[in-house]
């Protein structure tokens, strides 16, 4: 949704998150600047527990609504997620909203940044507002957009029509094995038989008017459907359109899969998939085979 298209009923949940090595901090930035009564949501918070330390794996029912309930998000309430890197962590957050079947939910493009950028006016005051707390029942998980590793261990091992295509949204050098991973120890390279599409690709450099700082927002959707066939070819390209090939979505942690998930959504592409753990939880594992 843009700045200018957003309902005054909306419920603002600021879900920036930053890499590990980044001096950011999200909740601290939250404070000092943020849109009118918008909540907070820590993405590594709201998050289930993993057996090899990962961060913000989709969260148990229970928990997705407990945080709803003390934000105040009733199962009706239209919510807007924003980040302040303008597109990043707020895809991943609607992916989670729309697991687990809050239809009413949408990602502003452009996060806060674009919101400055309209003139509109921000909170700066000290604490933020506590909403009313209300009820919540923990939905239902629709597992089938998930992918977990054995899923995509048995996918990789063959790529024929009947195989799901997985687009890893990592830059392309993570991707070849030529750079490495920001994470240390962690061997760079691919899944066999993925493609390579960064997610920057489906998103446009801005710069906010107020601050002078660049900004993210999505492409049109023709400059999407191009970058999608410079990565997989046409003929991959409308088997994905037409439903005929099923697509999954990987980056590094689970984050920047977001982006690729909502940009093929954008496109009309039916039941994309996300593998929660991404390369993290696939390379870390020494049984993993790791394409170069």
């Amino acid at each position: 949704v843009n700045p200018s298209n957003v309902t005054k009923d909306a419920i603002f949940v600021d879900v920036s998150w930053h890499m590990p090595n980044s001096p950011r901090k999200a909740r601290e930035e939250f404070l000092d600047k943020r849109l009118p009564q918008a909540r907070f949501l820590d993405l590594d918070e709201v998050a289930k527990d993993h057996q090899l330390g990962l961060k913000h794996m989709i969260p148990d029912p229970q928990v997705f609504a407990k945080f709803c309930e003390r934000s105040g998000i009733s199962r009706t309430s239209p919510v807007v997620l924003y980040d302040t890197h303008g597109v990043f962590s707020s895809p991943r957050a609607l992916f989670m909203f729309r697991a687990f079947g809050h239809t009413n939910s949408s990602v502003l493009d452009g996060g806060l940044p674009a919101w400055e950028s309209t003139l509109n006016v921000e909170e700066s005051s000290h604490p933020p507002s506590t909403p009313d707390p209300v009820q919540y029942s923990p939905p239902s998980l629709d597992g089938s957009v998930i992918r977990g590793y054995e899923q995509m261990v048995s996918n990789s091992s063959k790529f024929d029509s009947t195989s799901e295509l997985v687009l890893d949204a990592r830059a392309r050098g993570r991707f070849l094995g030529t750079d490495p991973e920001p994470r240390p120890g962690l061997p760079s390279g691919h899944i066999p038989n993925s493609f390579s599409l960064p997610f920057n690709l489906f998103l446009t450099q801005n710069t906010n008017i107020v601050s002078e700082e660049t900004y993210t927002r999505f492409k049109t959707r023709d400059e999407i459907l191009e970058e999608l066939k410079k990565a997989v070819g046409e003929g991959e390209t409308r088997a994905m359109l037409e439903g005929k090939r099923q697509v999954v979505a990987s980056c590094g942690s689970g984050m920047t899969a977001g982006v690729l998930w909502l940009g093929l959504n954008l496109l009309g592409v039916k039941g994309v998939a996300l593998y929660d753990e991404s390369w993290t939880g696939y390379a870390m594992r020494s049984q993993s085979k790791i394409a170069k």
